[in-house]
Protein backbone atom coordinates (compact mmCIF):
# COMPACT_ATOMS: atom_id res chain seq x y z
CA UNK A 1 0.00 0.00 0.00
CA UNK A 2 0.85 3.45 -0.59
CA UNK A 3 2.29 5.24 2.72
CA UNK A 4 0.39 8.55 3.62
CA UNK A 5 2.95 11.34 4.08
CA UNK A 6 3.96 11.94 7.91
CA UNK A 7 6.61 14.47 7.19
CA UNK A 8 7.67 17.60 4.86
CA UNK A 9 9.28 16.62 1.84
CA UNK A 10 11.23 19.06 -0.75
CA UNK A 11 9.07 19.18 -3.50
CA UNK A 12 11.77 17.86 -5.97
CA UNK A 13 12.02 14.67 -4.31
CA UNK A 14 8.22 14.94 -3.82
CA UNK A 15 8.28 14.59 -7.63
CA UNK A 16 10.93 11.67 -8.01
CA UNK A 17 9.13 9.23 -4.91
CA UNK A 18 5.50 9.97 -7.22
CA UNK A 19 7.62 8.48 -10.07
CA UNK A 20 7.63 11.62 -12.48
CA UNK A 21 11.45 12.17 -12.76
CA UNK A 22 14.45 12.78 -11.38
CA UNK A 23 15.18 15.00 -8.69
CA UNK A 24 17.35 17.43 -10.93
CA UNK A 25 14.73 17.53 -13.85
CA UNK A 26 12.09 17.97 -10.84
CA UNK A 27 14.03 21.24 -9.90
CA UNK A 28 13.46 22.17 -14.19
CA UNK A 29 10.12 21.63 -13.91
CA UNK A 30 9.43 23.89 -10.58
CA UNK A 31 11.48 26.96 -12.37
CA UNK A 32 9.24 26.46 -15.77
CA UNK A 33 5.96 26.89 -13.59
CA UNK A 34 4.31 23.78 -14.31
CA UNK A 35 4.09 22.18 -10.55
CA UNK A 36 1.40 23.35 -8.47
CA UNK A 37 0.76 23.10 -4.60
CA UNK A 38 -2.88 23.13 -3.36
CA UNK A 39 -3.27 25.35 -6.22
CA UNK A 40 -0.86 27.32 -6.27
CA UNK A 41 1.74 27.11 -8.66
CA UNK A 42 5.78 26.95 -7.51
CA UNK A 43 8.79 28.24 -8.55
CA UNK A 44 10.47 28.43 -5.10
CA UNK A 45 13.72 25.96 -5.25
CA UNK A 46 13.60 23.93 -2.18
CA UNK A 47 9.86 24.47 -1.40
CA UNK A 48 8.95 22.00 1.18
CA UNK A 49 5.34 19.95 0.73
CA UNK A 50 3.35 19.66 4.27
CA UNK A 51 1.59 16.77 4.89
CA UNK A 52 -2.18 16.99 3.57
CA UNK A 53 -0.78 19.62 0.84
CA UNK A 54 -2.42 18.24 -2.65
CA UNK A 55 0.73 18.91 -5.63
CA UNK A 56 -0.51 18.87 -9.10
CA UNK A 57 1.66 17.91 -12.35
CA UNK A 58 0.00 17.87 -16.05
CA UNK A 59 -3.34 18.25 -14.70
CA UNK A 60 -2.92 14.99 -12.46
CA UNK A 61 -2.99 14.70 -8.93
CA UNK A 62 0.61 13.24 -7.50
CA UNK A 63 0.95 10.80 -4.68
CA UNK A 64 3.87 9.84 -3.27
CA UNK A 65 5.17 5.85 -3.82
CA UNK A 66 6.96 3.75 -1.53
CA UNK A 67 10.14 2.87 -4.58
CA UNK A 68 9.51 -0.64 -5.74
CA UNK A 69 11.55 -2.35 -8.43
CA UNK A 70 10.83 -4.71 -10.31
CA UNK A 71 13.46 -7.03 -12.96
CA UNK A 72 11.92 -8.80 -15.51
CA UNK A 73 13.79 -11.52 -17.89
CA UNK A 74 11.82 -10.37 -21.08
CA UNK A 75 11.06 -12.98 -23.76
CA UNK A 76 11.27 -12.00 -27.43
CA UNK A 77 8.49 -10.06 -29.37
CA UNK A 78 6.92 -7.76 -26.64
CA UNK A 79 7.62 -4.43 -27.34
CA UNK A 80 9.60 -2.23 -24.19
CA UNK A 81 7.22 0.80 -23.95
CA UNK A 82 4.14 1.71 -21.19
CA UNK A 83 1.31 1.28 -24.63
CA UNK A 84 1.17 0.84 -28.21
CA UNK A 85 -1.39 2.50 -30.70
CA UNK A 86 -0.64 -0.90 -32.61
CA UNK A 87 -2.15 -3.04 -29.57
CA UNK A 88 0.77 -4.95 -30.06
CA UNK A 89 2.16 -7.07 -26.67
CA UNK A 90 4.19 -4.74 -24.20
CA UNK A 91 6.60 -5.81 -21.36
CA UNK A 92 3.90 -3.91 -19.21
CA UNK A 93 1.73 -6.95 -20.10
CA UNK A 94 4.06 -8.90 -18.19
CA UNK A 95 4.65 -7.32 -15.17
CA UNK A 96 0.87 -6.16 -14.53
CA UNK A 97 0.30 -7.75 -11.25
CA UNK A 98 3.61 -7.27 -10.11
CA UNK A 99 2.61 -4.22 -7.95
CA UNK A 100 0.04 -1.77 -7.78
CA UNK A 101 2.63 1.19 -8.23
CA UNK A 102 3.34 3.30 -11.01
CA UNK A 103 6.33 1.69 -12.77
CA UNK A 104 8.02 2.22 -15.81
CA UNK A 105 10.77 0.65 -17.76
CA UNK A 106 14.63 2.03 -17.46
CA UNK A 107 15.72 1.95 -21.38
CA UNK A 108 14.64 -0.41 -23.74
CA UNK A 109 15.35 -3.57 -25.40
CA UNK A 110 14.34 -4.17 -28.86
CA UNK A 111 11.42 -6.28 -29.16
CA UNK A 112 13.30 -9.39 -31.08
CA UNK A 113 15.85 -8.55 -27.85
CA UNK A 114 15.70 -10.50 -24.62
CA UNK A 115 16.96 -10.14 -21.03
CA UNK A 116 17.07 -8.04 -18.24
CA UNK A 117 14.97 -5.08 -17.95
CA UNK A 118 14.68 -3.37 -15.15
CA UNK A 119 10.94 -1.22 -13.71
CA UNK A 120 11.03 1.78 -11.19
CA UNK A 121 9.44 4.20 -10.17
CA UNK A 122 12.12 5.65 -9.04
CA UNK A 123 13.19 8.32 -11.21
CA UNK A 124 16.58 9.08 -9.46
CA UNK A 125 17.92 5.24 -10.11
CA UNK A 126 16.69 5.40 -13.74
CA UNK A 127 18.52 8.68 -13.88
CA UNK A 128 21.47 7.00 -12.67
CA UNK A 129 20.99 3.94 -14.99
CA UNK A 130 19.83 5.71 -18.27
CA UNK A 131 22.28 8.43 -18.27
CA UNK A 132 25.59 8.36 -20.75
CA UNK A 133 28.02 10.17 -18.13
CA UNK A 134 26.92 7.45 -15.54
CA UNK A 135 28.45 4.10 -18.01
CA UNK A 136 25.86 1.85 -16.74
CA UNK A 137 27.54 -1.05 -17.87
CA UNK A 138 25.52 -3.85 -19.98
CA UNK A 139 26.50 -7.34 -20.80
CA UNK A 140 25.26 -9.74 -23.64
CA UNK A 141 25.06 -12.59 -25.14
CA UNK A 142 24.72 -12.78 -29.41
CA UNK A 143 24.36 -15.99 -31.41
CA UNK A 144 25.74 -14.87 -35.17
CA UNK A 145 24.53 -16.64 -38.34
CA UNK A 146 28.05 -17.56 -38.62
CA UNK A 147 31.50 -18.06 -36.55
CA UNK A 148 33.28 -14.60 -35.73
CA UNK A 149 36.98 -14.19 -37.29
CA UNK A 150 39.49 -13.02 -34.55
CA UNK A 151 40.22 -10.15 -36.84
CA UNK A 152 37.17 -8.76 -36.27
CA UNK A 153 36.78 -9.58 -32.62
CA UNK A 154 39.55 -7.14 -32.53
CA UNK A 155 37.64 -4.59 -34.86
CA UNK A 156 34.89 -4.25 -32.32
CA UNK A 157 37.12 -4.48 -29.88
CA UNK A 158 39.22 -1.20 -30.80
CA UNK A 159 35.59 0.67 -31.74
CA UNK A 160 33.74 0.47 -35.42
CA UNK A 161 32.69 4.06 -36.70
CA UNK A 162 29.02 3.62 -37.21
CA UNK A 163 26.80 6.21 -39.01
CA UNK A 164 25.99 8.06 -35.41
CA UNK A 165 30.06 8.05 -34.31
CA UNK A 166 32.26 5.53 -32.97
CA UNK A 167 31.08 2.46 -30.92
CA UNK A 168 32.97 1.66 -27.81
CA UNK A 169 32.90 -1.94 -26.46
CA UNK A 170 34.33 -2.14 -22.92
CA UNK A 171 34.95 -5.96 -23.19
CA UNK A 172 34.26 -9.02 -26.18
CA UNK A 173 35.18 -12.35 -26.03
CA UNK A 174 34.02 -15.86 -27.33
CA UNK A 175 31.85 -17.56 -25.05
CA UNK A 176 33.94 -20.65 -23.55
CA UNK A 177 32.48 -24.18 -24.32
CA UNK A 178 30.58 -22.54 -27.52
CA UNK A 179 31.05 -22.07 -31.28
CA UNK A 180 32.83 -18.77 -32.30
CA UNK A 181 29.30 -17.51 -33.67
CA UNK A 182 28.37 -17.24 -30.05
CA UNK A 183 29.78 -13.88 -28.19
CA UNK A 184 29.77 -11.99 -24.95
CA UNK A 185 30.11 -8.42 -25.51
CA UNK A 186 29.93 -5.77 -22.57
CA UNK A 187 29.37 -2.01 -23.52
CA UNK A 188 28.29 0.86 -21.49
CA UNK A 189 26.43 2.86 -24.22
CA UNK A 190 22.98 2.65 -24.90
CA UNK A 191 22.29 4.18 -28.63
CA UNK A 192 19.77 2.75 -30.66
CA UNK A 193 20.28 -1.18 -32.04
CA UNK A 194 23.59 -0.72 -30.82
CA UNK A 195 25.15 -4.42 -30.34
CA UNK A 196 22.94 -5.51 -33.70
CA UNK A 197 24.48 -2.63 -35.69
CA UNK A 198 28.26 -3.46 -34.36
CA UNK A 199 27.91 -6.97 -35.91
CA UNK A 200 26.16 -5.85 -38.98
CA UNK A 201 28.60 -3.19 -39.97
CA UNK A 202 30.90 -6.39 -40.41
CA UNK A 203 28.65 -8.76 -42.66
CA UNK A 204 27.21 -10.91 -39.68
CA UNK A 205 23.48 -11.35 -38.55
CA UNK A 206 22.32 -11.41 -35.39
CA UNK A 207 19.65 -14.80 -34.57
CA UNK A 208 19.89 -14.54 -30.95
CA UNK A 209 20.43 -11.44 -28.75
CA UNK A 210 20.23 -11.70 -25.04
CA UNK A 211 20.95 -9.14 -22.27
CA UNK A 212 22.56 -10.84 -19.30
CA UNK A 213 23.28 -8.22 -16.61
CA UNK A 214 22.82 -4.19 -16.14
CA UNK A 215 24.62 -2.51 -13.80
Amino acid sequence: KVKAQTEEIRLNRYLSIAGICSRREADDLIKAGIVKVNGNIITEMGYKVQPGDVVNYGGQTLKPERHVYVLLNKPKDFITTRSDPQDRRTVMNLIAKATKENIYPVGRLDRSTMGVLLFTNDGDMAKKLTHPANGASKIYMVTLDKPVTKGDLDKIKNGLELEDGIAPVDNISYIEGKGKNNIGIEIHIGRNRIVRRIFETLGYEVTKLDRTSIA
